[in-house]
């Protein structure tokens, strides 16, 4: 056989491949159909200017909900609140500035959420950052571990009595299944994991935190009519690769536009335990493509769970005053 027809044999079952793989993963993405209205009801979602926060607030919107993009900075997330607008309409979309890096900013954002906001139906704990360089906060803490765990744990509690006097509400918390590879020392939650793969390792430890949070969390609501569940969203595309500097990031990027989903497609399952109505009610579950599904065996210890947040209580020095919000 003449060479160049093998090799055009070859190019072509490397495009096949290509597009039956890209297919199998278009066809695994669920996409919410609920028809819920949100008129009346105000959200709240963190590092909703970019991404897949952005597409949870842009879907919100457009179901007529009142917005609250709570992003770290002001002038991306006044674009991404004029595209919602101009997109949706509903003019009730505002910005809020929160860093979860700093646990000053959380409690200055949630003073005003809870003194200017009569109400609080949905929270989405979306924001958070990636596999970064291990360093340390303005609070002495690991920020990778502030950013997805402590912050988003502090922001919760503070607003959870706005959540109460809102119920039926829902949180809804962005994990990552990611998060059955990730194992917690309780004592030592505020340390790098130390090995060649320390990030990665990392973030999977935080997103685990999330899981555990979760299940201690809705334990915590029971009875309040607050529910409390995590998603993971999936393989998505994201920005961090603008301008890859490696080869390997480069063949990583490509990568992710030929495999991954879009932050669109990557929303879905935050917007569906958000607004479903098939389950209402369900709480400390954990979620992929819109599916209930179960949860590492770690996020299912209960004694790791209690332990767990009376550190992150700790680490975030939550008052006794601030305790008082799960009193029945």
């Amino acid at each position: 056989m003449e060479a160049w027809l093998i090799t055009l044999i070859v190019i072509l079952c490397v495009i096949f491949t290509i597009l039956f793989v890209k297919y199998y993963f278009v066809m695994k993405i669920k996409w919410d159909n609920s028809a819920t209205c949100l008129v009346g009801k105000t959200v709240l979602i963190t590092g909703s200017n970019i991404g897949i926060g952005y597409n949870t607030a842009l879907d919100f919107a457009k179901r007529g909900a009142r917005v609250i993009l709570a992003c770290r900075n002001q002038e991306k997330a006044e674009d991404a609140r004029a595209k919602i607008v101009d997109a949706t309409g509903n003019s009730n979309v505002v910005v809020k500035i929160v860093d979860l890096s700093s646990l000053n900013s959380i409690r200055k954002f949630t003073k005003e959420i809870n003194e200017t906001e009569e109400r609080l139906d949905i929270l989405v704990n979306n924001a958070g950052i990636g596999c970064n360089d291990h360093s340390y906060t303005v609070d002495g803490l690991s920020l990778t571990m502030q950013s997805n765990h402590f912050g988003p744990f502090l922001l919760t509690i503070l607003l959870i009595d706005l959540l109460k006097k809102s119920s039926p509400s829902r949180i809804v918390t962005v994990s990552s299944d990611l998060a059955f590879i990730g194992k917690i020392n309780i004592n030592d939650l505020n340390r790098p994991v130390g090995t060649i793969f320390a990030k990665a390792l990392d973030y999977s430890n935080t997103k685990l935190c999330n899981l555990l949070f979760t299940t201690e969390l809705a334990k915590k609501l029971d009875t309040t009519g607050v529910t409390a569940n995590a998603v993971h969203p999936g393989a998505v595309q994201t920005d961090f690769l603008k301008q890859p500097k490696t080869f390997w990031l480069k063949m990583l990027k490509i990568s992710m536009k030929l495999f991954y989903r879009t932050t669109e497609a990557g929303a879905q399952t935050s917007i569906y335990v958000s607004v479903s109505k098939d389950i209402e009610g369900i709480t400390g579950s954990f979620y992929i493509d819109c599916k209930k599904t179960s949860m590492p065996r770690s996020a299912q210890n209960a004694d790791l769970c209690r332990k767990l947040w009376e550190k992150s209580e700790e680490f975030v020095k939550l008052t006794a005053e601030e305790k008082q919000c799960f009193k029945h």
